[in-house]
């Protein structure tokens, strides 16, 4: 358990380790890296080992521990609300509030914001009044896929923790076992793709396994230049709803974008788009997208989903 759960990150790892050994917490950690690079995990565990009533922090099952994992830790809070582009001013306002009660089961009090960027200026500002003068007891956890956006005054009060990439073997070893079904080209192009991040490659392999038979029968009639199979495919598509004929129209442009990708020379997750790259050149392949991108358009332009999928048939017969 610890530590050890977090991949890679060596040094990092260590640093806090003997930290937190020596009783060493800072009032406010700034977590750093891109999408799908561990930030969150690191907060759960960093969570937990300052929580932790365990001898090797953190020991993962211990009651502080489990609450944690579990997401009912009293003294575990997080800011956000998901449905708001920015943070709500008045969620942080509270928080500050709230921080300045005494914690109800541990000694020290954790507030994790996962959107930490998306703070407004008045958000930080009313954050930095608390981390100006914290109580002993308070620790912040500030997630950031882009810590530029926070303030200086924010940042130079913070103990940033950066992410860093993870080296390939390390990734393959992981996503071998997270999906046993995966080809090795899936898996190496994966990886390539991925910069080294892990949550981005398994995102990756996880949207080449998700292809509906809409996808496949457009992959097969587009891919074959069958105009037939094309209007057999679309004609019933006429009577969609808008969200679900957007939803599919987005496949269809994802796999002709990887195709395209695939038919330049960069590497693919998606067997399909590789399938199609062999079948269609890249002038093909980039006529389809501006057709499909120009039909989204018009799907949310508030066109009807017939005149669409009509419009979409014809277009995509000449290409």
């Amino acid at each position: 358990m610890g530590f050890e759960t977090l991949l890679g990150n060596r040094q990092l790892k260590e640093n806090l380790k003997e930290s937190l050994h020596k009783g060493h917490i800072s009032h406010c950690y700034l977590i750093t890296g891109p999408e799908g690079s561990g930030k969150r995990t690191l907060a759960r565990l960093l969570a937990q080992a300052i929580l932790c009533q365990g001898a090797d922090k953190p020991c993962g099952v211990c009651t502080p521990c489990r609450k944690i994992l579990d997401g009912n830790h009293p003294d575990y809070i997080l800011v956000d609300d998901p449905e708001k582009k920015t943070v709500p001013v008045e969620l942080i306002r509270q928080a500050r509030a709230d921080m300045f009660v005494q914690p109800n089961e541990s000694d020290h009090k954790i507030y994790q914001f996962p959107r930490a960027q998306d703070m407004g200026i008045p958000g930080q500002n009313a954050l930095l009044k608390v981390l100006e003068e914290p109580p002993g007891y308070g620790v912040f956890l500030l997630i950031a896929d882009n810590p530029d956006k926070l303030l200086p005054t924010v940042r130079s009060r913070c103990t940033e923790l950066k992410l860093q990439a993870l080296p390939a073997d390390i990734l393959e070893s992981q996503l071998e076992r997270d999906f046993p079904k995966a080809s090795r080209e899936d898996i190496a192009a994966a990886i390539s793709r991925s910069g080294g991040f892990l949550g981005q490659a398994k995102s990756l392999l996880e949207s080449g396994e998700g292809v509906s038979p809409q996808t496949q029968a457009f992959a097969q009639a587009y891919g074959e230049g069958d105009a037939l199979g094309l209007t057999l495919l679309l004609t019933p598509m006429e009577k969609s709803k808008r969200d679900v004929l957007t939803q599919t129209l987005n496949q269809w442009l994802t796999l002709l974008e990887n195709a395209l990708m695939s038919r330049c020379g960069a590497d693919t997750v998606s067997p399909l788009a590789r399938a199609l790259a062999r079948k269609r050149t890249a002038a093909e392949l980039h006529s389809g997208i501006l057709a499909l991108k120009k039909a989204l358009d018009y799907t949310m332009s508030n066109v009807s989903p017939a005149a669409v999928c009509g419009w979409l048939t014809w277009e995509l017969r000449k290409r």
